[in-house]
């Protein structure tokens, strides 16, 4: 990347803050979306976790990390790999970017190829580049929900314990 380019990519991520990340959603969006991944943890034992990020910090923008590096960190540092059938799902949103990474634990991963990942993703990047956040974020729980229903249905009259919290991190 030349350093033109570099000095764009700074910027843009530099400019947008945590605020422009409850902006973009909303309180109303963002209790939705929380609402949908409870309903959703109602059927299957693994967890789903939302985060939506306005840039990246400086120490990625200097190393030139991409969004994908990014939400594999925040994948362990909200704990997304902490469940007890590993079956946590990171869902990862980048403004800046119009970004967004789908991180499975082993669990998961396991019974769901890449290609599948990247097909699933294919469609929900039109909605962020569009600025339709929640629709798109909202398609992003469907899909994963119906992956974990799949894999990780529960048995009749078992619940899912919600070892991780349904609402959005925004950073």
């Amino acid at each position: 990347m030349g350093w033109l380019q570099r000095i764009r990519r700074l910027l843009k991520h530099r400019w947008l803050d945590e605020d422009d990340a409850a902006r973009a959603l909303g309180a109303p969006a963002l209790a939705r979306l929380e609402a949908r991944v409870a309903a959703s943890e109602q059927a299957h034992s693994g967890e789903i976790r939302l985060c939506i990020e306005a840039g990246l910090p400086l120490s990625y923008l200097w190393r030139d990390a991409t969004p994908r590096q990014r939400a594999v960190t925040m994948f362990g540092k909200l704990r997304v790999w902490d469940t007890e059938h590993n079956n946590g799902v990171l869902i990862y949103l980048l403004l800046a970017e119009h970004a967004i990474e789908i991180v499975a634990d082993r669990g998961l991963a396991r019974h769901v190829p890449q290609a599948q990942w990247d097909a699933l993703l294919g469609g929900m990047r039109e909605a962020f580049r569009a600025g339709r956040y929640e629709e798109g974020l909202a398609a992003a729980v469907d899909r994963v929900d119906a992956l974990l229903r799949q894999h990780f249905p529960l048995a009749p009259g078992q619940a899912n314990p919600n070892e991780l919290p349904n609402r959005a991190d925004l950073r």
